[in-house]
């Protein structure tokens, strides 16, 4: 694998760490804490903003990786429809090798893509349950000193509405991760029996 499709997997794999930290079952202070200093860091959005930029570096990785693995499968179709190199087995490793390592690398740059809006979709949502239920245990705390009016009565629903929407997508998002976690073991797993039963590929065709 190339230094940058290694990369790529390492910001992955800090993708991976960093979605369980923030779907962790924290308790509340120190969740509310975490949230707050992601939320208000110069450093964190100094950091952000470098991300987003390496992103775009991975949408290009994305894009060619796409194109490459394209052109493979329509050079091994053709080549099944000509019938050449039917009877040759080295050739036949190599368009299979070619076919694995462009795979691979779109599905590596591809869900590296998919988890960063995730993440950010996630970081926001818990951010919006934190503020929501700060709110509503405020507005709680104000109405018991004192008969809640209609109005008060109202708000205080919608914000159980909104607190049990909210908490029903962060356990939707768990689930993702336990799904995102397998997959991540299965392409292990396959990457390993692909490259024992290709030993013999050379190095050249990883890129």
């Amino acid at each position: 694998m190339t230094v940058y499709y290694t990369l790529t997997f390492l910001l992955l794999a800090s993708e991976m760490v960093t979605f369980c930290l923030l779907v962790s079952p924290l308790p509340y202070g120190i969740r509310k804490r975490f949230f707050r200093f992601l939320s208000e860091s110069p450093i964190v959005a100094k950091v952000a903003y470098g991300l987003k930029i390496t992103f775009i570096f991975v949408a290009i990785l994305f894009i060619d990786a796409l194109q490459r693995m394209w052109r493979v499968t329509a050079e091994a179709d053709i080549a099944r429809q000509t019938g050449s190199n039917v009877n040759n087995v080295q050739s036949e490793t190599n368009f299979a090798a070619r076919k694995f390592y462009s795979q691979r690398n779109t599905y590596l740059t591809g869900f590296c893509l998919f988890l960063s809006l995730v993440l950010t979709r996630t970081f926001y949502i818990i951010l919006d349950l934190i503020h929501t239920q700060e709110e509503y245990a405020k507005l709680k705390q104000d109405t018991g000193k004192s008969s809640p009016s209609p109005d008060q009565t109202k708000q205080i629903a919608e914000l159980k509405k909104k607190l049990e929407a909210a908490e029903a997508k962060t356990r939707d998002y768990e689930i993702l991760k336990k799904q995102a976690a397998q997959n991540q073991v299965e392409y292990d797993r396959l990457a390993t029996e692909f490259n024992k039963a290709s030993g013999n590929v050379s190095d050249k065709r990883k890129d």
